[in-house]
């Protein structure tokens, strides 16, 4: 059967299951997403990537603030949709709209739920330390990432992946995802019902607060590293060099070193924690780009002996 879709996403991460919907030759009657933003010298209205993309197919794009008023609850069920698909919409759905298509509300979230719910899904992943992550297919509910799971797709969380890369993967991953659950749903390949979620083993990914991003060098290079990477790009793991912010935007762990928490333990620049070390291999001054180590170290800027406690001032 031909499903006429809605769909609703709003920034990158729901870009790539859109392009992927329209190409495999979907039925796609409307985009959701948010409102433009407006930023720059002249506070110019900036559509978000999915409403450029829709705009760039000839799909009919819409942008209320709220599903509150029944104007846009009217308009959402005349378009008399099979199912919608949602990634990142970023607005909260109530029953009456995730109740309006035939077969319901889709959310693909990049997490094996019930693993991580919420909003920061894989950069909590990472910073927990998890091995393993992945796209789930949920039939959407009313609580946070609580419905039943129709498919899931897993993916290795690499020693080197930051939250950037590993959005690029699952991003890609949802894409797929997404086409592959339709076609077997088309196709009659789907059990009964979706899996209910086992409550017991969620985990809340709130949102990334910046309050988190100072480096504790008490801590072990491992959980560091985790921190590290997980806030990667942004808001970017900082500690204190030179008597100025210094973010580590990449990392990796050898508990087989030892020295003083906080402290440079050699000139290759790497950094003594609580339980082994760690070895900055990006760096970020304020104001200024991205750097490998070999690049920040050619000046000898983290030198033997330097201090880079949150509290220090070099």
């Amino acid at each position: 059967m031909a499903l006429r879709l809605i769909y609703m996403g709003t920034p990158e991460f729901a870009s790539a299951s859109l392009e992927a919907l329209i190409a495999a030759g979907h039925d796609i009657v409307a985009v959701y997403t948010r409102a433009p933003q407006k930023s720059g010298r002249g506070l110019q209205e900036n559509p978000s990537p999915v409403h450029r993309q829709a705009l760039g197919h000839n799909i009919p794009v819409r942008t209320p603030k709220s599903f509150k008023h029944e104007d846009d609850i009217s308009a959402f069920k005349n378009l008399d949709a099979d199912l919608a698909i949602v990634a990142a919409y970023g607005l909260i759905l109530p029953q009456v709209i995730l109740d309006a298509p035939r077969f319901g509300c889709w959310n693909i979230h990049a997490s094996l739920l019930p693993r991580w719910r919420g909003a920061a899904p894989i950069q909590r992943a990472i910073m927990a330390g998890d091995s393993e992550t992945g796209i789930s297919i949920m039939q959407m509910a009313s609580g946070l990432d609580t419905g039943p799971v129709w498919a899931q797709t897993p993916c290795a969380i690499e020693v080197d992946d930051t939250a950037g890369r590993l959005h690029d993967k699952l991003m890609d991953l949802g894409a797929h995802s997404i086409c592959q659950a339709l076609t077997d749903f088309e196709a009659g390949k789907f059990p009964a019902s979706p899996t209910p979620q086992n409550d017991d083993l969620a985990n809340y990914a709130a949102k990334i607060d910046k309050g988190e991003a100072a480096i504790d060098w008490g801590k072990s290079a491992k959980d560091i590293c985790s921190l590290i990477n997980g806030l990667s790009p942004f808001p970017g793991a900082w500690c204190m060099h030179a008597g100025s912010r210094l973010k580590i935007l990449q990392a990796q762990a050898d508990l087989g070193l030892s020295g003083v928490a906080g402290e440079v333990l050699n000139a290759e620049g790497w950094i003594g924690c609580g339980e082994g070390a760690i070895f900055p291999a990006l760096l970020q001054r304020a104001g200024k780009p991205p750097m490998p180590i070999r690049d920040f170290q050619n000046g000898r800027a983290l030198k033997v002996g330097d201090d880079l406690s949150c509290s220090a001032i070099n």
